[in-house]
């Protein structure tokens, strides 16, 4: 164009034109990296939105069977069949260095009416959270930015809760180091 141009044009035009030439590459270094950081950011909130969706099914899982008084693996403790069967391995044990801290989910069981409101038909409360650190993958230990992901389930008992004998339960038997032994109150 500007040899055509040469004639109707000064030659300083033409000049100007070609000293751009590296102008889209270092525009391109320069959003690069916010770039990548958004994508990043959209990958580990979907991430941290698939482990909140297996919280809620586990805590659904684990209200329905202590409701029916039905523990799974039989002789483990209610919390640790209903750990097993998380989705993934971070989100069962956690670890050092990824999104979800150590020792993974916890699950517990409360009573929503109190105490002593443990006959067919009261309501309990299963709970599983756990921490998740953000862009965990990017940085070892994430950043400083930690969220907590909870989930509830809430069902009503179909059998009386033992309070005489709370080993007879499937839930609350004190059997784990994250359920106390006997009837809790929300």
């Amino acid at each position: 164009m500007c040899r055509h141009a040469q004639a109707r044009m000064p030659a300083a035009r033409c000049r100007g034109s070609a000293d751009e030439r590296g102008a889209a590459l270092v525009e391109f270094v320069l959003v690069l990296p916010l770039v990548l950081l958004l994508l990043f950011a959209m990958i580990d909130f979907g991430k941290a939105f698939n482990y909140w969706n297996d919280e809620t099914h586990l805590a659904n899982e684990a209200a329905r069977y202590a409701v029916v008084n039905k523990n799974p693996l039989g002789g483990s403790s209610l919390e640790a069949a209903v750990k097993n069967d998380a989705d993934s391995g971070e989100l069962k044990n956690g670890c050092s260095g990824c999104s979800i801290s150590t020792p993974g989910i916890n699950v517990s069981f409360c009573f929503v009416n109190g105490v002593n409101a443990t006959n067919a038909g009261d309501p309990l409360r299963a709970t599983v959270t756990t921490n998740y650190h953000w862009l965990g993958y990017l940085v070892g230990n994430g950043l400083p930015l930690t969220s907590g992901l909870t989930s509830t389930a809430t069902m009503r008992l179909e059998q009386p809760y033992n309070t005489t004998d709370p080993s007879k339960n499937a839930y609350l038997n004190g059997s784990s180091a994250d359920s106390p032994a006997g009837a809790v109150a929300c």
